[in-house]
């Protein structure tokens, strides 16, 4: 049974920097995209950051683009999220997520979660201002 675990989490003052961690166990195929989205209490899952697995193409949401960076391991199966300049809109559960069905399609539809089939449990991150 594939699971997808983050680590990594927790509390940061505005300004500060985590690095979030996805590690990948038990599937038996590659996967064809992976990312990372959140959510808060009554929004809907956003999309934050996506990677092609095969490759480094990488799509953004706009409010993340230049502060958070997305990037993978392929040797230990694990995805990452480096996410820097934290602003308390920050504050979310975050998930990671794969996709093991494909097929490839432009990486901007990628930032959709009906665009997975696996995902994580989500690990909370709290920005204080």
């Amino acid at each position: 049974q594939v699971q997808l675990v983050e680590s990594g989490g927790g509390s940061v003052q505005a300004g500060g920097s985590l690095r979030l961690s996805c590690a990948v166990s038990g599937a038996t195929r590659a996967t064809y995209y992976m990312a990372w989205f959140r959510q808060v209490p009554g929004k809907e899952r956003e999309g934050v950051a996506t990677i092609i697995t095969f490759g480094s193409v990488t799509a953004y949401h706009d409010s993340v683009k230049g502060r958070f960076f997305i990037s993978q391991d392929a040797a230990r199966k694990t995805l990452y999220l480096e996410m820097n300049s934290l602003r308390s809109e920050d504050t979310a559960i975050y998930y990671c997520a794969a996709d093991f069905r494909g097929p490839i399609r432009p990486i901007g539809t990628k930032l959709s979660p009906s665009a997975y089939d696996t995902w994580g449990q989500g690990i909370q991150v709290t920005v204080s201002s």
